[in-house]
């Protein structure tokens, strides 16, 4: 079976008036692992479809309250419809790990080699690089 963490990015918050820019999937099954990455245009219902074929769970951070949502509302799928999800944050929420997502990375000594992007540097970085090829 695979599994894929899915993570994405926007152009701003409220689902209903915003665009999905990035959706990252990392798929892992019993033989290696594959990162896939739905940029711009290539966002679409079909794309994010067959990229998760054969997957059996879906896992996110916080996606039960952004993610999905965000997903329904734009591509018109509900994957929770489709696959399993599983909200990690909960998981973090029971072992006394709050925060977003890289605040309970930095709580567990995860370092990332980016550091001080957040979803707000993303979007400022997606219009440089809609508008500039930046």
């Amino acid at each position: 079976m695979v599994d894929a963490y899915l993570d994405i990015e926007t152009t701003g918050l409220p689902r209903f008036y915003h665009d999905i820019t990035i959706i990252g999937i990392y798929r892992v099954d019993g033989t290696g692992s594959q990162l896939v990455q739905l940029v711009g245009e290539a966002v679409t219902k079909e794309n994010l479809l067959s990229s998760l074929d054969g997957v059996g769970t879906i896992f996110t951070y916080n996606g039960s309250r952004f993610d999905l949502p965000f997903i329904r509302a734009f591509l018109r799928v509900s994957l929770a419809d489709i696959f399993h999800h599983h909200d990690l944050m909960y998981d973090c929420w029971r072992k006394g790990l709050y925060g977003g997502f890289k605040a309970v990375e930095r709580q567990l000594g995860i370092v990332r080699q980016l550091e001080g992007v957040d979803g707000f540097q993303a979007v400022i970085l997606w219009g440089r690089y809609r508008n500039h090829s930046d």
